[in-house]
């Protein structure tokens, strides 16, 4: 019996090669068995392969007796069609110009009504003139709808790059009290403007100028805030679905025509349970009383909360007001002219239920006018302003035309860090925090703004709501406002929170003041 051969040596091929034809193309290197052990070592090692490890391409087959070629008869051909084109020169080119224009049948088409436009040119120059006109009335409808989406985006594009406003003209390019520009607010700037156009400057130096302060009072969450906000084109006021979510007094300075509009935006007045909803009452009445004009503000009934009656259409008692409303409106007194405004009236399909609601609103008091808006939608928001434009009255303008409020920047700092807390969290935590700027620092030149805020709970409990699992509740807090306040300073923005348990500082004329909760003044 024979004896079995030993394993050939790493790198070794166990059978031999044929040695490489000159003339011969290279070919894939055959797969190496994966049982060999020889190939698993040489696959792991990293040295170069021997030039016995080189894959050997296959030659070409061997010719059989009296037998061509692959290669062989096409190049025959390819001679014998040579030599059939030299000698038929006139029918080749007629047999190319088929097989192309054959290919080619649009272009044959545009030959042919090319030369027919060659052979008229005057209704040529008719046809390309109204194709131009046409061209042009398309990209100018085309351009406005592209640049008022982009204008709508803008704002949300800025916010998440991280990048501030650009300073511009007019109403973009307003400044806060430190002299920086403030965010353009574009989606609400051109949804404005394209709507209800400013007037024009020469309608608006022709009559006498007018300056007042406006004061937005009403319950709590029906909609005053945003309404601010869209008056300015900017969201400059925190809004939030949770009640309360005003607890100072903000000025918004508005320039509408020839008239000064400074309204402020009050807390919703309501029946206080601790220290600070007394001092957020009291803010919201002293604003009133020291205001030229009130723009009393109600909100719509929610469809959902309708009587089914209501709803089905059936006969039955009309809608009536809150009667928080009928409380509120009987502590304005008469000294001020008031301007009534129903808001969030697209809750309701049906306009028309509205008007018995109105009709009971104008029988409590008089006034100036009656505006029913939805100030989500920026739908009326124009109106109020022209309304409370004439009863503003009239002198000098105190503040510039790009000024946007006389609170300071680390005011709203504190405020949008207490936004993102509000939106994040539910239940107690959001009445029960305040926010305290501890160090605000912007250095000379195109440095980053340092902000440390500190933010107050009355319970640890509320502390660990706050700070999450894993301190991601609070992260997540901190980037949502510090892109808030980018866009408002228009600059790199270095954000840091700190949540410290103070026991009942709602309760504490002290930690209130401590706070900044200074009974409604705006400076």
């Amino acid at each position: 019996m024979k004896a079995r051969p030993q394993s050939a040596p790493q790198g070794a091929k166990a059978r031999p090669q044929a040695p490489k034809p000159a003339s011969a193309s290279r070919g894939p290197r055959p797969p190496a068995k994966k049982d060999s052990p020889g190939s698993r070592r040489g696959a792991q090692s990293s040295e170069a392969p021997r030039a016995s490890d080189a894959a050997i391409p296959r030659g070409r087959p061997p010719r059989r007796e009296n037998q061509a070629h692959a290669d062989d008869r096409s190049r025959r051909a390819s001679e014998q069609g040579g030599a059939t084109r030299a000698a038929e020169p006139g029918k080749e080119k007629e047999r190319r110009a088929g097989a192309a224009r054959a290919a080619e049948p649009g272009k044959e088409k545009e030959r042919r009504a090319g030369a027919a436009r060659a052979a008229e040119p005057g209704k040529e120059k008719e046809r390309r003139a109204g194709a131009a006109r046409a061209a042009e009335r398309g990209e100018g409808e085309k351009t406005a709808k592209q640049r008022g989406s982009a204008a709508r985006s803008s704002g949300a594009a800025r916010s998440r790059a991280g990048r501030g406003p650009r300073a511009g003209g007019g109403e973009e390019g307003r400044r806060l009290p430190d002299g920086r520009p403030a965010g353009r607010g574009a989606a609400q700037q051109q949804r404005r403007k394209a709507a209800e156009p400013r007037r024009t400057e020469e309608t608006d130096a022709a009559l006498p100028k007018r300056s007042g302060r406006v004061a937005l009072v009403g319950r709590p969450n029906v909609g005053k805030s945003t309404l601010l906000n869209a008056a300015l084109g900017h969201p400059l006021a925190i809004v939030s679905p949770t009640p309360q979510t005003t607890r100072d007094a903000i000025l918004g300075v508005v320039h509408h025509g020839p008239a000064e509009i400074a309204l402020l935006d009050t807390p919703g007045l309501h029946r206080p349970r601790t220290e600070l909803g007394r001092v957020m009452n009291q803010a919201a009445r002293e604003a009133a009383r020291g205001a030229d004009v009130i723009v009393f503000v109600t909100e719509a009934p929610d469809p959902a909360r309708l009587p089914r009656r209501v709803k089905e259409g059936e006969d039955g008692p009309p809608l009536a007001p809150h009667p928080s409303d009928l409380t509120l409106l009987a502590d304005l007194g008469s000294e001020a002219p008031v301007v009534f405004v129903l808001n969030k009236v697209d809750r309701m399909r049906d306009k028309a239920l509205l008007l018995p609601l109105l009709d009971a609103f104008a029988k409590l008091r008089e006034f100036a006018a009656i505006v029913p808006i939805s100030a989500l939608r920026e739908d009326g928001v124009q109106r109020v302003l022209d309304e409370v434009a004439k009863l503003c009255p009239e002198g000098d303008w105190g503040f510039a035309p790009d000024e946007l409020t006389d609170r300071p920047t680390r005011f709203f700092a504190a405020e949008y860090v207490r936004e993102q807390i509000l939106r994040a969290t539910k239940a107690e935590v959001p009445h029960a925090s305040a926010v305290q700027i501890e160090r605000y620092v912007e250095p000379t030149g195109e440095g980053a703004l340092h902000i440390d805020a500190t933010i107050h709970v009355e319970r640890p409990g509320q502390k660990k709501i706050l700070i999450g699992a894993g301190a991601e509740q609070l992260k997540r807090i901190g980037t949502e406002a510090r892109l808030r306040i980018e866009e408002l300073v228009g600059r790199q923005v270095n954000l840091k929170l700190w949540v410290r348990v103070t026991p009942e500082w709602r309760e504490s004329r002290e930690r209130l003041d401590e706070l900044g909760y200074n009974k409604g003044e705006t400076s």
